[in-house]
């Protein structure tokens, strides 16, 4: 690098989006958007209510609209198309009512398994239900404008864009010989791309198996607990993967914490053969599993900034208990599974996403940087991208300033001697920050 490089401000030069939903900023107004339709309800003015609050759902990659939202408007009526993954909703609004439909297969193709799986379905569901006509079996919405305010629109709509979503995504998995209805806004992911993906998913397994073997012969059982969550929680978040996988890999994970009658071996053992069953996959396979698509509403509900301390304290807790009985060769993934379970486990601002998120891409580096993103950590040398790493935790702060005014991020207490001593201030960083809104 050039001595004048050091003067020039870092870029950041990665694009691509990591993990589930929304990988996009809100609308830097939406506050302002939601007061105003909670006015115009108010004041009975319906297809003006309904506008502002569509508004204040749009997102936005920096300045830029995703368009995960599209409106029409006409004298009596507004016309909405609403992106949520694989969900595509069409609804209309008049000042009496709001209709929205999200179109999941045609009705000729359902057979007695899928309608099996949605009838019971229906009785899982507050808001929306199922219902079918001639062509489409599709997954409604009916809300009456009678009596209405933001709050009372926001958690239906969610609930239609949430559960269409992962119907598709259950049926497209458990079911691939029927054709999904309306999938024309999904887009491919790059060949270029995903050859990285698959590349680091054989990388990342072959080091596990690898890593098993150096575990003590005796009382490694909550070892290798932290060592296949980790890569099951790593590769739903960098490899972004949809469809087939993402169906299994989630239902892996929610079997292991959900499963009261099964010993801790018993489990590792099952994510063991799971690994082995992804090692397996042929490129061709694995590639059937990647779309684009936008995304709306969040899919993990939101958490508690107290909650997130607190499993942070809990898990910094067993790194200690692991370091003083010697066994170190784990502590590194758990600094890694941290971060990762955080993101898929926890409903977070995007302040703390994003925080989280330029720590994995520090620990994990050689991928992000075969991705085309900047290196900030090389792990040949074990030498830091330091003033690129503290350029995004000010770049964070100071885009934050409109919403948290009193949010500072003590980045100046982060230690740099090792990896391990970094991601361990790095996560005491994160355990101080004060979230009080304006």
């Amino acid at each position: 690098m050039s001595w004048l490089d050091f003067f020039q401000t870092p870029t950041d030069n990665c694009l691509i989006t990591f993990g589930r939903g929304i990988n996009a900023s809100i609308a830097p107004d939406e506050e302002e958007l939601f007061k105003k339709s909670y006015e115009a309800f108010e004041k009975k003015d319906i297809l003006l209510a309904y506008e502002l609050f569509f508004k204040s759902l749009i997102n936005f990659t920096n300045t830029q609209a995703n368009e995960n939202i599209i409106l029409k408007k006409t004298d009596t009526e507004l016309h909405f198309e609403l992106y949520q993954g694989l969900a595509k909703i069409h609804g209309t609004v008049t000042q009496e009512k709001l209709y929205a439909e999200i179109n999941i297969i045609k009705t000729a193709d359902a057979s007695v398994a899928i309608k099996r799986y949605l009838l019971e379905r229906n009785y899982q569901l507050t808001y929306v239900n199922y219902c079918s006509d001639e062509t489409s079996i599709k997954l409604k919405l009916y809300q009456d404008n009678i009596s209405l305010s933001p709050q009372k629109i926001y958690f239906p709509l969610r609930e239609l864009a949430i559960n269409g979503e992962f119907d598709k995504e259950h049926i497209k998995s458990e079911f691939s010989d029927i054709r999904l209805e309306d999938t024309g806004h999904l887009q491919k992911v790059q060949d270029k791309q995903l050859k990285i993906k698959y590349k680091f998913l054989q990388q990342w397994i072959d080091e596990l198996e690898q890593k098993v073997l150096t575990l003590p012969s005796n009382d490694n059982t909550g070892m290798q607990s932290f060592l296949y969550l980790n890569i099951l929680y790593k590769i739903d978040y960098l490899l972004s993967i949809k469809c087939k996988i993402h169906h299994e890999l989630s239902k892996k994970i929610l079997e292991y914490f959900g499963n009261e009658h099964s010993t801790i071996e018993s489990k590792n053992e099952e994510l063991k053969k799971y690994t082995q069953e992804l090692k397996l996959l042929t490129y061709e396979e694995f590639s059937k599993n990647f779309y684009e698509a936008k995304y709306t509403f969040n899919p993990i509900e939101k958490s508690s900034y107290e909650d997130i301390v607190i499993f942070i304290n809990e898990s910094q807790n067993k790194i200690r208990w692991y370091k003083s009985n010697r066994y170190s060769q784990v502590i590194p993934t758990i600094y890694n599974y941290i971060a990762f379970y955080s993101l898929y486990n926890y409903g977070m601002n995007s302040v703390l996403k994003e925080l989280f998120h330029i720590l994995i891409e520090i620990q994990n580096s050689s991928f992000f940087q075969l991705l085309g993103c900047s290196q900030l950590y090389d792990a040949s040398t074990q030498k830091f991208s330091k003033r690129s790493i503290l350029h995004k935790i000010k770049k964070v702060q100071e885009e934050s300033a409109q919403i948290y005014s009193t949010l500072i991020i003590p980045s100046e207490s982060l230690n740099f001697a090792s990896l391990d001593e970094f991601s361990n201030s790095y996560y005491i960083m994160l355990k101080n920050l004060d979230f009080e809104e304006i």
